[in-house]
């Protein structure tokens, strides 16, 4: 690991309880077993020295990569080119299940395809963000790592005789060896955790069988999917990175499977995403319902609906929702610092738990709502249990909405009135009231009728700001805040009232640039960190969303077809970009592929409106 990696030259591959990143040259630079967010095991990409990283790449130094998905898989293929021949690493996951496990197994397949090449082998773990030790032992057919709470097996996979494609070498506790084949030889090895007994000999019959298996699952699910829009190619790598990202037992979504990636290089924006946000898992129902995945929405609301039920009725100065829960829906996020690790590229402190997790974040109420609401009507409905523990939530929105908090984008400069904060409340009475109708469920009608309509009476007047004819970050600012894309979406404000074209034009002017969003500007709006930031991507597929509705169609499709050129080379997006075109921030990030779905399903339904009414 002579130097890090660009952000966006990397591949994902996971299992549905833990993911990989995966290099363009071979390298596993980021794995945390068992669960998303657990303790690293290779974290090379926070630390090149002390992370922690497994290696295959030729032995040969000159050599060009090239890397690709099987189609319609998470399947990771890495193309390696040399003189002498052509040799492919092929890397994923076998899926586990719905039942959480501490066994989990990454599968490396080693192929020659062209000529001859020798594959050199690093497997160099470092234990609990490299804050354990461990010990190696070598066996016949493989090794093992050892370490406090977790044991790592390498099983080998070869044939009888073939002994001489794999030579093995050992360091104190690093593995390193050799395999060499011929055009059209097949060998590898699958690494194991808590695995029980010695490492295997495994056969290539097993190992094809793993690959065939893991093709097909991800074909099969893939196949669910109803979207045949002009942008099926990047919808639908979306709908699997986020499937990725889905913790299966629990059906909660992380922001995304990493920490610590920063948000300017050698600043200290650098967050651990590898948690549940509310704001975040409920867009997906929209993305997941949009595309036809309904059970992969029904188990996110029945993870919801745990969470609104955890702390019905009880006195929380934060409210009866968390912004944010691990996986397993605990809620114990203490931020600390590996003050040992220098970050990517020297982006220092890194950043595990989350400091955020206690903020007061009144829009999530009316996210949770919507969501619930969107389910609804396809199908997905609330027990009577639920609808009393939400009309629990409501009661305790009724007495704090009114109340200032840290925002959507969990600035640490001291808590404002928010208007997205203002105006998701809005849309929590909105969808309680709209709800009970449809069902027939009681509710204190009256009530929240009065302070929906206070919300938004209260909105016009205070987040307007007729000096710069549009809406505003929060009371008593005159900051823009493309977080306000989202108004008409909701339903606040309709997308041709003269107010939003006028915010819609002023967000023109001074968040946009050449079609990128940012999300504000923090030299204008303070938000407590030192630093600048890049644009924000969810917020360009956002604005994407806006522009469409608002019928500015052209616009909205020639942003967005810029916006799919900085994706890498796999379709991936991180969290920002910066003006270079270069990905920073946690990778990949859910809101960014949540938001592109939205975009594309939106702008192409408007498209095709237009085309049938100009036949």
């Amino acid at each position: 690991m002579d130097e890090y990696p660009l952000i966006e030259n990397h591949g994902l591959i996971g299992d549905l309880q833990t993911a990989a990143l995966v290099t363009t040259d071979g390298t596993i630079d980021w794995f945390c077993c068992p669960r998303f967010d657990s303790p690293s095991v290779f974290g090379a990409l926070l630390d090149r020295e002390k992370g922690g990283h497994f290696t295959v790449r030729p032995a040969l130094k000159a050599y060009s990569t090239k890397q690709l998905y099987l189609p319609d898989t998470a399947v990771l293929v890495t193309r390696f080119m040399t003189e002498s021949g052509t040799g492919e690493v092929v890397d994923f996951m076998p899926v586990t299940g719905t039942t959480a496990t501490d066994c989990h197994r990454l599968v490396r397949m080693l192929r020659c395809v062209r000529g001859s090449m020798t594959f050199e082998v690093d497997v160099a773990p470092r234990f609990d963000y490299g804050r354990k030790p461990h010990e190696l032992h070598i066996s016949e057919h493989g090794a093992v790592f050892a370490s406090e709470g977790l044991q790592l097996a390498v099983h080998a996979v070869r044939e009888p005789g073939d002994e001489r494609l794999l030579n093995m070498l050992s360091g104190d506790k690093d593995l390193h060896f050799t395999v060499t084949l011929q055009a059209g030889e097949q060998r590898g090895l699958i690494m194991e955790s808590s695995s029980h007994g010695p490492p295997r000999e495994i056969r290539l019959t097993e190992f094809q069988q793993l690959f065939d298996d893991t093709v097909h699952f991800w074909r099969s699910w893939l196949s669910q999917s109803r979207y045949s829009g002009r942008w099926r190619e990047a919808v639908e790598r979306s709908a699997v990175t986020l499937k990725l990202m889905t913790y299966a037992p629990s059906g909660a979504l992380v922001a995304a499977p990493t920490a610590g990636l920063p948000e300017q290089l050698g600043g200290e924006r650098n967050w651990d995403y590898r948690f549940t946000w509310i704001r975040d898992a409920s867009f997906s129902v929209y993305a997941l319902l949009g595309l036809g995945f309904k059970e992969e929405a029904t188990a996110f609301i029945g993870w919801l609906r745990d969470r609104v039920k955890e702390k019905a009725g009880e006195e929380t100065d934060t409210g009866p929702l968390n912004i944010m829960y691990r996986v397993d829906g605990s809620a114990d996020l203490v931020e600390e610092i590996l003050e040992h690790w220098e970050g990517y590229q020297g982006s220092a402190p890194v950043r595990i738990g989350n400091g955020a997790a206690t903020q007061l974040q009144l829009d999530i109420y009316g996210e949770a709502l919507d969501s619930i609401y969107f389910a609804h009507q396809r199908g997905i409905q609330l027990d009577t249990r639920g609808w009393t523990s939400l009309h629990t939530l409501l009661d305790w929105l009724v007495d704090h909405w009114d109340r200032p908090g840290e925002g959507l984008w969990e600035t640490r400069g001291g808590q404002q009135n928010f208007t997205y904060g203002r105006v998701m409340s809005w849309v929590a009475f909105d969808r309680a009231l709209r709800l009970s109708s449809a069902s027939g469920r009681p509710a204190a009608r009256g009530r929240w009728t009065t302070e929906r309509d206070k919300i938004y009476e209260q909105v016009l007047a205070q987040g307007w700001h007729p000096g710069r004819g549009a809406f505003v970050q929060h009371y008593g600012s005159d900051v823009l805040d493309s977080s306000l894309l989202r108004m008409p979406t909701v339903g606040f404000i309709t997308p041709d009232d003269p107010m939003w074209k006028s915010t819609l034009d002023a967000m023109d002017r001074e968040l946009v640039t050449d079609s990128l969003v940012y999300r504000y500007n923090p030299e204008a709006s303070p938000d407590g960190l030192r630093g600048s930031e890049g644009t924000f991507s969810l917020c360009t597929f956002m604005y994407v969303d806006a522009l469409a509705r608002a019928g500015r169609t052209d616009q909205a499709r020639l942003v967005l077809e810029k916006m799919l050129t900085y994706a890498n080379h796999l379709g991936l997006y991180s969290e920002e970009i910066d003006l270079t075109g270069r990905q920073l921030g946690n990778f990949p990030q859910a809101f960014t592929h949540l938001a592109l779905i939205d975009a594309a399903i939106t702008l192409d339904a408007t498209l095709n409106r237009a085309r049938e009414g100009g036949t």
